[in-house]
Parts: structure tokens; sequence; C-alpha cells
């Protein structure tokens, strides 16, 4: 990575500011329901305080729209990081108005939903500027928003000394190098609900990988560009087109484009719906729910001779138990083989978790937009705005 990270910079005695993505999940009740994010930043906090440092912790939480919204408060995750570090996270909730005095070496604040302000949104200069003022080093290690301009990831840089913790410089490393010299062969799967979501990362990976393995909703408009009934599947007409185009492009390109070859459907969009597995064509007034076991068979053969896998997007509606199959399968095949696994997106990792092999994955990224902008071949502009190694 040619960017600065905190190893690059003094941080003795200085006042930190960290962007963070503690963007958690909540039950009603408010407990986090996974800690994943809060405990992919503990080693660059760690490694801050271990440096005699204060350290000013700052994130967003859901989508409040610029007014405070007492459920997406940080309180949770003061708590929950008090817990992590054995030690008082205070939350500090009017940091723009409020001077915050006597904080000492060691000592660590977290500061109240930035999204509570519209001007963190509109990278607003002046609240950039406000967010500066409370420290002496800007720190960014929060991938999962790298992709926007926001005040707290790119309108502070301006005003402080701006580099990277661990996690950001983790998540590059391995994104960087899985697509410019992946161990081959290279397999990708992408799933999800829409191809209209996915297409520019479909057409990128066109260019890097062995295989490519098409799941989720998504597959249904790919299967009617290869001619085959859908019955009442999702299907996205205005990308007809651009399906038909990758399936070509990829013949072109001698890369294998993997569309599931049977399905399991259902009669209606429900756990309890009657249900069937159907080889090819999906009869009238059902819909395409999950992939079928041959396929299940026909990605795991690919899985275990692939040297690198990127996967991003469920390959069924896996949140209904009954149409969770195929996506699990494809989870716990990743925990067995000997091979670079890269994994991003939020429904791909609760697979993955919920599967118990997260500890058998080779990186888990904590960004799913990002990454996916990433892949497409963008600049991030939070990362864009990091100061540069020096030669």
């Amino acid at each position: 990575m040619d960017k600065q990270t905190i190893r690059d910079i003094d941080l003795k005695g200085k006042r930190v500011i960290i962007r963070v993505d503690f963007n958690v999940p909540q039950d009603d009740d408010l407990n986090i329901t996974d800690t994943t994010r809060i405990e992919a930043a503990l080693p660059t906090i760690k490694y801050i305080l271990g440096q005699n440092a204060s350290l000013i912790l700052m994130s967003h939480l859901g989508r409040p729209k610029g007014k405070v919204v007492k459920k997406l408060s940080l309180e949770p995750v003061a708590k929950e990081l008090t817990c992590l570090l054995d030690q008082e996270v205070r939350l500090v909730k009017d940091y723009i108005n409020e001077n915050i005095p006597g904080l000492h070496p060691g000592e660590v604040i977290l500061l109240e939903n930035l999204r509570f302000h519209s001007e963190e949104k509109a990278n607003d200069p002046q609240f950039a500027n406000k967010l500066a003022d409370l420290a002496d080093v800007y720190v960014d290690d929060a991938f999962g928003t790298a992709h926007r301009s926001h005040a707290s990831t790119v309108g502070i840089t301006k005003y402080l000394p701006a580099v990277s913790g661990f996690l950001i410089e983790k998540e590059l490393d391995y994104l960087g190098q899985t697509l410019s010299h992946p161990k081959k062969p290279f397999v990708a799967i992408v799933g999800g609900s829409k191809i209209s979501t996915k297409i520019t990362v479909l057409e990128s990976l066109l260019d890097k990988v062995d295989t490519l393995i098409i799941g989720g909703g998504m597959t249904y408009t790919f299967c009617k560009g290869e001619g085959w009934l859908i019955g009442d599947s999702l299907f996205e007409e205005s990308y007809l087109e651009m399906a038909k185009g990758l399936i070509e492009k990829a013949k072109q390109k001698g890369v294998e484009l993997l569309i599931p070859v049977d399905h399991m459907i259902a009669d209606k969009f429900d756990n309890d719906a009657r249900t069937k597995v159907v080889i090819g064509d999906i009869p009238d007034e059902f819909i395409g729910m999950d992939i079928g076991p041959k396929t299940i068979e026909l990605i795991n053969i690919k899985l275990k001779r692939a040297k690198t896998v990127l996967w991003n997007g469920p390959l069924g509606v896996f949140e209904m138990e009954n149409f969770s199959k195929g996506t699990f399968s494809i989870a716990k095949t990743l925990g067995e083989i000997d091979a670079v696994t890269i994994v991003g997106g939020g429904d791909s990792v609760s697979a993955i978790k919920q599967s118990g092999v997260a500890d058998k994955i080779s990186h888990i990224s904590t960004g799913g937009g990002a990454a996916i902008e990433f892949i497409e071949g963008k600049k991030l502009p939070g990362i864009e705005a990091l100061n540069n190694k020096v030669e």
C-alpha cells in the first residue's frame, strides 16, 4: 500500500482522532448482535493507546438523516468497547459545542453518531474543521466508508496529518494482491438479488478470474439470457441484454461462467411455501429461491480446485431456512479448502459466521460497497485523501 499508516507517524503523547466503522447490527432491545466491526478495529485502537496517545473514536450508525434518533445512538457501542478494552469509553454527545478537556494519554472517548449532523454526509468544511480541532492526528480505519466523500473521511484530512489504520491496510493488501496477482485458478462467486447492483463488478472480474459463478436473484436474468424459462422469478428486463453481453464476453475471454443448472423453487416467497427442485426451466407461478443440489456439487468441485476465491453475495434467499442450503454449503466448503479465501458483503459474512468457519477464511472484508468499488477499479475517496508514503 502506498499510503502512510500509523507505523509511519509519531503518535506519542498526541490526541488521535480515528474514523472507525461501528455501524453494527442490533436487535429490538438495542443489543449488538454482531461485534465483527468493533473487534476488527481493536488492533489499531490498542496500538495507538500503546503509543501513550489519547484516542477519540468516531463513527456513524444507521441512517438518521441528520437528526438525533435515540435508537441509533452509539451508547451500546461505548458499553461494548468498555468491556472489550477493559477501560471506560465515554460517549460524548455534544462534541461540536462542548470542549473536550482533560483527555489524558491512554484515555478513550467515542463521539456520538456522526450522521446526527447533516454536515457529515455533506462534507461540510466547517464541520470537518471542528472535528479536526479535537485532535493532532487523523487515522482512517473505516474501510466500509472509504468510498464516501464525507467530512469524517475526506474533509478532515485537509486539516490534519492523515494516515490509515491496520484494518484499511489489511483490506487493501488482500484485495489489491488478489486482483493484481491472484494464485490460479481464481474463482469468484457473485450473488445477490439484482444484476443492476453488480454489473460493473461482474465486468471487471471477467478480466481477472478463471471461473465466475453467478448466484442469488440475479441468476434468473442470466437464465433468461440463455433462453430458459424462469417462471415468476426475479427478473430485470432492462438488464437482459447486458446479461447476454456478459455471457458472450465470458466466452470470448475464455472465462467459465457458471450459471445454476438446477433450482430450488417455491410457489410463493415464503419459508413455508410448497417447494421442489427443477433442472433447467422453472414452471409458471413458481419462484427460484436457491441453487439446487447439482449446482452445489458443480460449485464445490470448482472451489476445491481453486487457489484463490472471492465471494460476495448469497446464492439464495438464505435468511429463510428452507432456502439457505446453497449459501451455507458454499460457506462450509470455503472453510475446508486450501486456498486464499476472501469474503465480503454483509450477507456473505453472516453466512460464514453462522457456518462456524470464520476463523478459517483468509480475509473477511468489513466493507461491502467499498470492496465492490475497489474491485471495479474505482478510486476510493477516503483512501485517496490519506498521506502518501515518503520515498
